[in-house]
């Protein structure tokens, strides 16, 4: 199975949300499971330890999944950074004691991780997503995600996450 996570932040409330689907070629409707997760009190945004706030939300997140179902895991973020420096992703890798391959899928570039990330062009596109990877070839995880269904520059999957995570009002 593979999980894909997002999280939305108001202030200090967050919104996790993962789905649950079984081939990267699967579309919207072939969606096992939507889960979600919310959490108060989350650390405010640091520049360089992004990690910090997201993690945690993560974290909450997957004690409702049976982590021996994941094959593998789709962040909304960098797993290596700027000198091989571990983003997002890497935290996650190493928090879940490297078993389960991590992918981080970006819109942005990000200075000196030329080495950890591949450029993958979509759709019509001109501008291409990051990805990078850990407990997985990179060029494995690049391929991966450039077989996602969809016409657009964002498989659609990854659109659909990012829609549910905006699905709600905080209190």
């Amino acid at each position: 199975m593979i999980l894909a996570i997002d999280v939305y932040y108001l202030n200090d409330k967050a919104k996790t949300v993962g789905i649950l689907f079984e081939q990267f070629t699967d579309g919207i409707n072939e969606i096992k499971s939507v889960i979600n997760d919310y959490q108060s009190n989350v650390l405010p945004y640091q520049s360089g330890q992004f990690y910090k706030r997201e993690l945690p939300c993560i974290l909450a997140l997957l004690s409702q999944v049976d982590l021996n179902s994941i094959d593998v895991i789709i962040v909304d973020g960098y797993v290596h950074l700027n000198g091989g420096n571990l983003g997002l992703g890497g935290h996650l890798y190493e928090a879940l004691d490297k078993k389960i391959p991590i992918i981080g899928v970006t819109k942005k570039s990000f200075t000196d991780n030329k080495q950890y990330a591949i450029e993958v062009m979509r759709g019509k596109s001109n501008n291409p997503i990051y990805i990078t990877s850990l407990g997985m070839l990179l060029k494995e995880a690049a391929n991966h995600i450039q077989s996602m269904a969809g016409k657009y520059r964002i498989p659609d999957l990854l659109t659909y996450l990012d829609q549910q995570t905006k699905l709600f009002k905080f209190e």
